[in-house]
This record gives structure tokens, C-alpha cells and sequence, in this order.
């Protein structure tokens, strides 16, 4: 009986994991014959778990939603986690959660072991929170986004763009991406036959989703570099590309800007900002010798300091 509680547990927490499971992959996860699957399936459902059986040849299990919450099964990493997910949540940038992340978080201490607690609180202790800055989005569109991903369903939404223009879209959502203190939704724009960057508290989610769709392979391979190259471009107007005569290994201690290698002696170091300015110190400041590719503008500049610095 004992190793029938466990099972059923473990069964609970793979339901929970992901959305739909073949019956196959259960039975190899628990170690069980396919037909011990269905006797514990059937177990869960008499304790009141909405189960549902999915039709085909390689139907399965999905773990539906009922009149209750069912208990969460968190191993120990999920657990810290989930604490620490909640501490951020009572003061970040997600609206409308903060008093019930704070009731959340009360009940989750309370049950945690010694060990993950000292984690917790840790990390809490040494961690300096900085004051909101900039629009915060909803935590109902945040959940109706990663949803849509999850179940690989097309989402269809108003967007707001820069210019204050609305624009009605349906796209193949890909990922949420968190980037500074703002989120961000990777998809494939159908209409558009591209990918694009929508920050998520322009976002305003239509009734009913779309189509599920086969996903994609996300752009560039790396979709956190993705977002991070296209908010760069928006954010700051000016892009300046210097030639350093030196190797890339040699420039590890750059903080500023990417770069490339382009062979064992020269690394293109490539620079955004929205002065020039500001890029021109940057720039001065390098320990190596170097060549402005572009713009003119910034050419002009350093030469203007250079000037005034022999003066």
C-alpha cells in the first residue's frame, strides 16, 4: 500500500509537469506496465482529480482543471524557487499580485525544511532590491501568454507600438523573455511570415486563442540573445563599429559592447548609445590601438578630443 501512495504521488507530479503525457511514457517514468497506469489514473480520479484520457494511437493523460487546487509536488530546487519567485513578485514589476503573492509565500515557509528555508532567506538577506522603473504588465497576460506557449496555441492580441498605433495580431508564440525589468513575447507573426519582439505590457490578449500550431526553431538558435540584439536596436538609435588591432581572447575584460573576431589579430568591437558622446568615451578609454568603421560622425568626434587634449 505504501508503494502505491508513492506512485500515485509520482504520478500526480509528472501530471503536473506537462500538459499531455502518452500512456507509454508514464509507465516507463513509474516503472509500471501500461495497465498499472490506468489503475492508478483511475485511483486519482475516485480522490476527486479531474484526469482525462486523449484519444489516438499514442493517446495518454492530461491532468485537467477542477473545483479545487490539487497539492503542488515541488522537489527541493523547485520549492526555493518558487519561494524566491514570490519574495521578487510582492515588489516587482507584475501588478496585481503583490498582496497575494505575500499570502503565498506565508504558506509555502511555513511547511519548508530548515535547509531550503536557510536558502531561501539567504539569498534574501544579500540580495539589494532596486525601486520599480518603467510600465509593468498584468499578471493575467503574463499567465494567457505562457499558456499559449505551453499548449502551442496561436495568440491573438491587440498591440500598442511605439508610435501609439494599434495593430491586431496573430502569432505563434515562441517564450516569455524577462530582460531588465521588462518582459518581452518571442513568436512567429503569421501574417508578417517573421519573427518579432512584443513587449508584453503593450499587450492586450483577444477571446479565443487560435490554431495550435507545430512550433519552430527559434531564431538564431538563442532566443534570449535574439531579444536582447533587438531591444538594443530599439533602445539605443546610435550603432558604431570599431576595428581593434588586437585578439578577441586579449579583450575578455570589455564590458562594453559585443565583439567578433574577424581573425587572430582583429576583433570588431560593436558599440550602441544614444549620444555619441557617450560611445566616444567608451571608445577613448580602449587599451588598444583602433580604427572607427562607422559612422563619420563619431570619427570626427574623437579627433575633435584628440585635438583638445594636445592643445
Amino acid at each position: 500500500m505504501l508503494n502505491t501512495s508513492a506512485r500515485l504521488l509520482r504520478l500526480l507530479s509528472l501530471l503536473q509537469a506537462r500538459r499531455d503525457w502518452p500512456s507509454a511514457d508514464l509507465a516507463e517514468r513509474l516503472g509500471v506496465a501500461k495497465r498499472t497506469v490506468r489503475r492508478d489514473v483511475d485511483r486519482l480520479r475516485g480522490l476527486g482529480y479531474p484526469v482525462h484520457s486523449t484519444p489516438g494511437v499514442a493517446g495518454g493523460y492530461r491532468l485537467g482543471a477542477g473545483a479545487q487546487l490539487p497539492p503542488l509536488l515541488l522537489d527541493d530546487d523547485e520549492a526555493v524557487a518558487v519561494a524566491v519567485g514570490l519574495r521578487t513578485a510582492a515588489g516587482g514589476t507584475v501588478t496585481g499580485i503583490e498582496e497575494t503573492s505575500l499570502r503565498a509565500l506565508a504558506k509555502l515557509e511555513q511547511v519548508l525544511p530548515d535547509r531550503l528555508r536557510r536558502r531561501v532567506n539567504a539569498l534574501q538577506t544579500y540580495t539589494v532590491p532596486v525601486g520599480a522603473d518603467g510600465p509593468t504588465v498584468s499578471a493575467e497576460v503574463l499567465t494567457r501568454i505562457a499558456a499559449a506557449c505551453r499548449d502551442r496555441e496561436q495568440f491573438r492580441f491587440d498591440y500598442t507600438g511605439h508610435d501609439g498605433a494599434a495593430t491586431a495580431r496573430k502569432v505563434e508564440p515562441h517564450a516569455l523573455v524577462s530582460m531588465g525589468r521588462r518582459w518581452y513575447l518571442v513568436g512567429w507573426d503569421v501574417d508578417r511570415r517573421d519573427w518579432r519582439t512584443f513587449r508584453a505590457d503593450r499587450v492586450a490578449p483577444r477571446t479565443p486563442n487560435g490554431p495550435r500550431f507545430e512550433p519552430r526553431d527559434p531564431p538564431d538558435g538563442d532566443v534570449a540573445a535574439y531579444v536582447r540584439r533587438g531591444v538594443s536596436a530599439d533602445v539605443w538609435p546610435i550603432t558604431a563599429r570599431v576595428l581593434l588591432k588586437a585578439p578577441m581572447e586579449a579583450l575578455e575584460g570589455l564590458t562594453s559592447g559585443t565583439l567578433e573576431a574577424l581573425t587572430p589579430e582583429q576583433t570588431m568591437l560593436t558599440l550602441r548609445g544614444d549620444s555619441l558622446r557617450l560611445i566616444g568615451m567608451v571608445v577613448a578609454m580602449l587599451d588598444v590601438d583602433f580604427e572607427v568603421v562607422e559612422p563619420e560622425e563619431l570619427k570626427l568626434h574623437l579627433r575633435r578630443i584628440g585635438e583638445r587634449l594636445v592643445n
